[in-house]
């Protein structure tokens, strides 16, 4: 393939890549925008082995390279369960991450690389090296801490050392300083000490910057190394002069930045604030000040009052969160929908953006359980309903739909916007136990005078639920 003729194949696969992007902000055009991003990754991915730069012998090691990909890719897709996507994700953050790294140090390394380059050019292109490195060291090693804090290896609470500001900027300084001493080095032997040490600077960083991050802003830091993951991608293309991974990177990462300010934007937080240390590390006490402690009496109910009042009720709202993910209970729930609609209830779904571990995490698993598309609404839409509707129904959610945000200043997610279920003339909240949600919260939902218990496994106590509804 010409020169010309591959660049022309990257202009079309760049303009797949943003229709994909258009097509995923829709679930009703998410299908779509997945077969447009994945014809244009193989229009790519053909037009840079058959161009120019890619010799006969290195043809062989491609294909054994994409039979191999593909095989685990094929592989994870049928395995790996709806619940796990958030840790899968992350996982492959962490891969992009990696990437970057290795086509860092071998382009360093080359000496073809920077063959017939003057000097000027050369230290554009190591400066392209050394921020590759540095973009990819920290999306590794934050994305592998992601993936343990998502699978449940590692606590969600964030881990907050003495002075971890000043740590941070200390770090910042030494790798500028080592960049300062890289580009100065006269050979790849000189240049190695800098850049290993930048390295290394950087994978503490990535799992300092993680670790410190609380459960509650898990969400905002999955499409944060997503971002990270596209720069990194871009700077790969640069070290490689490939335009459409330069391009390709910068949608992704400046995507995956524009998804982390709505997301923060919904938890009333901002990045900085993400960024210094989430969700989960206050543990305030009444008496020095703290959040007050939930009062009142809690009321639980068993499957069949729970049905009783659905089937009273004439408008329902169900809200999901994780636990209704863990228990895979997504398709009984729209069992009971269907049901309902049956009755003649008016049936909807409130979504909160950062329900879940991922963003979307709720829509995806309703649009696998074929839950309609018209009656799933956005946090904003279906807020103001509240007040007019029946039964409120909660399936594993916790902080979304915790009245302390709103009525409580000293709460730790105080000013957070939530779903306002308990304006409901019932809420019934499906939990296994009293434990607080993933930011380490009480949740005072627990215990107002119109709230109702279903204590149990989600999917054990829906299956109930509909059992009860159909007799």
């Amino acid at each position: 393939m010409s020169a010309s003729l591959a660049t022309v194949s990257y202009i079309a696969a760049i303009i797949l890549f943003i229709l994909s992007l258009g097509g995923l902000s829709n679930p009703e055009t998410s299908r779509r925008g997945n077969l447009y991003g994945m014809i244009g990754m193989a229009i790519a991915v053909l037009a840079t082995v058959s161009g120019p730069r890619v010799t006969t012998g290195g043809i062989a090691w491609i294909a054994i390279a994409l039979v191999a990909g593909g095989a685990i890719g094929l592989y994870l897709a049928r395995t790996v369960k709806m619940t796990q996507m958030p840790e899968l994700v992350a996982f492959m953050h962490s891969l992009v991450g990696l990437v970057a790294m290795i086509v860092g140090y071998a382009s360093y390394v080359d000496p073809t690389a920077t063959a017939g380059m003057a000097a000027a050019e050369v230290t554009i292109h190591h400066v392209e090296v050394y921020v590759g490195v540095l973009i990819g060291a920290v999306t590794l090693s934050g994305s592998v801490i992601a993936f343990g804090k998502l699978s449940g290896r590692i606590g969600g609470k964030p881990l907050l050392l003495p002075a971890r500001h000043w740590l941070n900027l200390a770090g910042l300084l030494v790798v500028i300083w080592f960049g300062y001493r890289f580009l100065g080095a006269h050979s790849i032997q000189e240049g190695m000490t800098p850049i290993i040490v930048m390295s290394v600077i950087a994978l503490l960083f990535g799992i300092h910057m993680v670790m410190a991050i609380g459960g509650a802003d898990m969400p905002v830091v999955v499409s944060m190394l997503n971002s990270y993951s596209g720069w990194a991608a871009a700077a790969t293309g640069f070290m490689l002069s490939n335009d459409l991974l330069i391009v390709t990177g910068a949608l992704v990462g400046s995507s995956g930045a524009i998804l982390s300010y709505i997301m923060c934007r919904a938890m009333n937080r901002n990045f900085i604030s993400v960024i210094a240390g989430g969700f989960g590390g206050e543990t305030s006490a009444p008496s020095a000040g703290g959040a007050a402690q939930p009062a009142g009496e809690v009321v639980p109910v068993n499957a069949q009052e729970a049905a009783d009042l659905l089937r009273e009720a004439k408008s329902v709202v169900i809200v999901p969160g994780y636990g209704m993910a863990v228990a895979q209970a997504q398709h009984t729930v729209y069992e009971i929908t269907k049901r309902l609609r049956e009755l003649g209830k008016t049936v909807r779904f409130g979504i909160h953006p950062v329900a879940g571990r991922m963003p979307g995490h709720m829509n995806v698993l309703l649009a696998e359980a074929k839950v309609p598309y018209d009656i799933v609404l956005e946090m904003d839409e279906i807020n103001g309903d509240f007040p007019d509707t029946d039964v409120s129904m909660v399936i594993g959610a916790n902080d979304i739909v915790n009245p302390s945000a709103q009525e409580d200043p000293s709460s730790p997610i105080a000013g957070m916007p939530v779903l306002e279920v308990w304006k409901a003339h019932t809420s019934i909240v499906m939990k296994r136990s009293m434990a607080s949600g993933y930011a380490g919260v009480d949740n005072p939902l627990f215990y107002k005078d119109n709230n109702r218990m279903l204590f149990g496994d989600a999917k054990k106590m829906l299956d109930e639920v509909l059992v009860a509804l159909k007799g």
